[in-house]
């Protein structure tokens, strides 16, 4: 049994900091959103998209508005915890070589979505299995990828044109990198650390 695959999951980081802003080969760029393409989804609905996002104005206007909501859920925090989260970098929008949203369409094989009819949300998770393919081709490929989360969804469809029903559910930061962190960068600056497998597994029943 290869111990490659579980490597590659080990080393997958949320990349804030390491960006070179290096180009990326246009048919490595391809690979990993095939990758992506890849993944499964309920009723095959694949109700993905992939804006990527180049252009320097989009990007600075984007990273504005993260700013001034890192702003406001740093407001809510005090004493140690406030430092910590001051040294926190949340986001690689400009030193990243590109961006990609990755957005829901729920009207996606509608109107008889196989699978999704008890799970209204089935076709979100399916959307989250695409951007974990995505970024698994993105680390074995040498690149980095950062989730940033500091946004809010209505800015994000105004900026991109994005319509009403789709939802924006990732601004994904891609680019080569420097090196990729040895311990994640929240657990690195003392915000959370990885609780023990054996925390979260249950036998037959949620704990009570």
């Amino acid at each position: 049994m290869s111990t490659d695959f579980y490597d590659l999951i080990r080393r997958r980081r949320d990349v804030r900091a390491e960006f070179t802003g290096a180009p990326i080969d246009d048919a490595l760029l391809e690979r990993v959103l095939s990758a992506a393409h890849a993944a499964p989804s309920v009723g095959m609905s694949q109700p993905w998209d992939f804006v990527l996002i180049r252009d320097r104005d989009t990007r600075e206007r984007f990273r504005e508005h993260v700013r001034r909501e890192r702003d406001t859920f740093a407001a809510e925090l005090s004493g140690e915890r406030a430092e910590t989260f001051r040294r926190i970098k949340v986001e690689g929008i400009l030193e990243s070589t590109l961006s990609v949203v990755v957005t829901y369409d729920p009207e996606r094989g509608s109107p008889a979505v196989l699978g999704r009819h008890a799970i209204a949300d089935a076709g979100l998770y399916s959307v989250c299995l695409a951007i974990q393919n995505l970024w698994l081709a993105a680390t074995a490929e040498g690149l980095g990828v950062g989730w940033v989360s500091f946004y809010r969804e209505d800015f994000l469809r105004g900026l991109l044109g994005i319509p009403a029903g789709v939802r924006p559910v990732a601004w994904l930061c891609l680019g080569p990198v420097t090196h990729l962190q040895d311990v994640p960068d929240l657990e690195r600056h003392g915000w959370r650390d990885r609780l023990p497998l054996d925390a979260v597994v249950h036998n037959e029943r949620y704990p009570g």
